[in-house]
């Protein structure tokens, strides 16, 4: 088998339709053998009858495989471990790939010869933008776009987004799985559910060990942005448990510091603070949250380093 596409779920079986839909109506030129992998998280919902029924009428390879120990990072290992494909893509639920989606990640693997491609996500939503989220803040919704030409990535400024990525098989055995200490659990509605940063570890530990990194434009999806993730807590959270994980992840000793918390973070939380003061004041409330989000970040930081 050539390539896997491992789609993990959770309790949303109203998003399979549109998926498999557009994964149905692929238009694929090159020779190349390819399946469908659903990995069930644990639902509680008809996933699996759905999946069942969709596979005896679909012209593609579907598998359907059930994960029962609950997170993301669970889910897609043990994806990894039913796949059959030498290359491995990952798309979420709620992406509807463009039709020349699978054809122009597989010719980018052979064409330049890399360990992982990532594509661009387009982000649409059930209502109106919030006039607090502006354009810098549409990654944290899922949103990536490095421009119109195909280029290589550095792996750490710029890598593949987990709504569209893909990695040869042979990758995991250099650099291992998806630590699984992160990564969403559950419906990501709660706070300790939202603990991401598994795909951003991934990444840079393949580009520690030089791991070749290629951006495709034509490889298009769009991600449907939930009602929840339109909250201004769904945001405060994210930044607050990134604080934690890069508190957690750091592995340098600090001279100058208090109940193992370094110094220099209680400088960053005050400027924080006082630039979201200033925002506040000056700009009004909704220019002002992108500093919120800096604070919940540095927070995110103290309580990360106090735990460690």
């Amino acid at each position: 088998m050539d390539i896997s596409i491992i789609i993990c779920t959770y309790n949303r079986v109203g998003n399979l339709q549109d998926c498999f839909d557009c994964l149905a109506t692929q238009e694929i030129n090159s020779d190349f053998s390819w399946e469908v992998l659903l990995v069930d998280n644990n639902s509680i919902d008809h996933t699996k009858q759905f999946t069942e029924e969709y596979s005896t009428n679909c012209h593609f390879q579907l598998r359907y495989t059930f994960a029962s120990q609950q997170g993301l990072s669970f889910a897609r290992n043990h994806g990894i471990k039913e796949s059959q494909g030498s290359i491995l893509i990952f798309i979420d639920d709620d992406i509807r790939v463009n039709k020349k989606w699978l054809e122009s990640i597989y010719n980018t693997f052979i064409i330049y010869k890399c360990d992982a491609v990532g594509g661009r996500i387009h982000i649409e939503s059930p209502a109106k933008l919030p006039k607090w989220i502006t354009p810098d803040m549409y990654g944290f919704l899922g949103h990536q776009d490095f421009g119109e030409q195909p280029h290589q990535m550095d792996g750490y400024k710029e890598y593949p987004f987990g709504g569209n990525m893909a990695i040869r098989n042979s990758v995991v055995e250099q650099i291992g799985l998806f630590d699984t200490e992160m990564g969403r659990k559950g419906e990501g509605l709660k706070k300790d559910e939202l603990f991401k940063g598994e795909e951003t570890d991934f990444f840079h530990r393949l580009a520690d060990v030089g791991g070749k990194f290629y951006y495709q434009p034509d490889a298009l999806v769009f991600h449907k942005i939930l009602p929840h993730q339109l909250k201004q807590r769904f945001f405060l959270t994210l930044h607050n448990n990134a604080g934690q994980t890069q508190a957690l992840r750091d592995t340098e000793k600090y001279k100058r510091s208090l109940a193992g918390i370094p110094l220099f973070v209680f400088i960053q939380f005050i400027r924080s603070i006082g630039k979201y003061l200033n925002q506040l004041i000056f700009n009004g409330i909704n220019p002002s949250f992108r500093q919120l989000m800096n604070i919940h970040y540095f927070f995110g930081m103290i309580h990360g380093y106090y735990k460690k």
